[in-house]
């Protein structure tokens, strides 16, 4: 089952993807529906890991799946805002670097381990999912322009977290190779 909700959250993207540019990503209903979506798709990630957890059916397959959803979803809700241009896409492309990058030396090294989400990585991870959330809710219509600084500090700190996730665990990876070194010695 955990891993089903992290399948339907991957299939989630195109449908938020549609309600998001069905209108050009207009303040209207379409707007709210995909932030909607968005935050219900993205709040499955607790989920999954809490059912896995809960009922000891964490796998392999979810310790993968689970982050490439998370990027998925994340990384079309970026881009997405980088094409309305209500994101700069320097922005856009940092954060994809660094997922894309950390979840390609995950399969590399898959055959030899699982590397499972530090803490530092789920942190950014509800930052960022607390961060695309605010940009994709119209809220400066609702609420005033100040909510753009609002949607401006959240995004720093998930640009910062993103960064300092990434060398982190670029650090835990290069500690873990030189000590698999030293026990094969």
């Amino acid at each position: 089952m955990p891993n089903t909700i992290t399948i339907v959250r991957i299939l989630l993207a195109p449908v938020f993807l549609w309600l998001l540019f069905a209108d050009d990503g207009a303040g209207g209903g379409l707007r709210w529906a995909a932030t909607a979506l968005f935050v219900l798709a993205i709040a499955t990630d607790g989920i999954d890991g809490h059912i896995a957890r809960s009922r000891n059916q964490v796998t392999d397959l979810g310790k993968l799946l689970d982050p490439i959803a998370d990027k998925v979803l994340t990384g079309a809700a970026l881009v997405a805002l980088s094409i309305l241009t209500e994101l700069p896409w320097w922005v856009t492309v940092v954060i994809l670097v660094r997922e894309v990058g950390i979840t390609v030396h995950r399969m590399i090294v898959l055959s030899d381990h699982v590397v499972a989400a530090a803490w530092m990585g789920k942190l950014k991870t509800v930052v960022q999912a607390i961060a695309i959330s605010f940009a994709l809710a119209p809220l400066p219509e609702l609420l005033g322009d100040w909510m753009f600084v609002v949607n401006g500090v959240l995004m720093a700190a998930a640009l910062v977290l993103t960064v300092a996730s990434g060398v982190d665990y670029i650090a835990a990876e290069a500690r873990g190779a030189r000590a698999a070194r030293r026990t094969r010695s």
